[in-house]
């Protein structure tokens, strides 16, 4: 009878021991080793309609920013503007327009990170260059001239806004706003034109990763 019960006692331990390792792995610590800040990085593109002076203007936008736990960005932002003036230059007998490339510090707190849709106020503040070019792109003349110092002024500027983001996925952002643009005085001839102030509304597209290291992880409980 020994034997039989030695048997059936050692039955029962492998049987609780391998009931209790079953138990075990159905129960799991989980943690995140990045969980005060969420990573990002993204490449954004941007097409906005303004004005400057009342007249038609378009700017063309290049960000390359990093985020800080979907909460605020920073980064550089590159700008380039071409401004219908129609501003006609008596030394050169022709009609001008005004081109402008600015860019600098790009700034961008976010509100409601956490939901389909975001609220933003971007800033820029740069510098830049602005100047007259001759509204006739089909004069054969027009690329035969030169620019020099004479024909461009420095221009400091900053450009605060409002935007609505809408997270498509966690590599897909597009946005939506309105900015208005501040500059520093202009002197170029001819002289109607005294600032490159204006409003200007547009969309534009954000690609990268917003939320590197949101990954959880789950480890058995021991």
């Amino acid at each position: 009878m020994k034997p039989l019960k030695l048997t059936l006692l050692l039955l029962s331990l492998v049987s609780c021991l391998n009931s209790f390792g079953q138990e075990e792995t159905n129960e799991y610590l989980e943690f995140n080793d990045r969980k005060n800040v969420v990573h990002g990085v993204y490449i954004g593109l941007s097409t906005r309609l303004g004005e400057i002076d009342g007249n038609t203007t378009y700017v063309g936008e290049l960000k390359v920013a990093y985020v800080a736990n979907q909460q605020f960005e920073v980064g550089f932002a590159g700008n380039f503007l071409y401004s219908e003036q129609d501003i006609y230059n008596n030394e050169r007998g022709r009609y001008e327009d005004i081109i402008v490339a600015y860019g600098g510090l790009h700034l961008e707190p976010i509100f409601f990170s956490k939901s389909k849709v975001n609220l933003s106020f971007p800033l820029l503040i740069g510098a830049g260059g602005v100047g007259y070019v001759e509204n006739n792109f089909r004069d054969p003349d027009y690329l035969e001239e030169d620019l020099t110092s004479d024909d461009i002024n420095a221009v400091f500027v900053a450009e605060p806004g409002v935007s609505a983001l809408f997270n498509i996925s966690r590599y897909l952002q597009i946005e939506a706003g309105v900015k208005y643009r501040f500059s520093s005085r202009i002197n170029l001839p001819p002289t109607r034109t005294v600032n490159i102030n204006g409003f200007s509304a547009g969309i534009g597209i954000k690609v990268g990763v917003f939320n590197m290291g949101r990954n959880r992880y789950k480890k058995n409980v021991q």
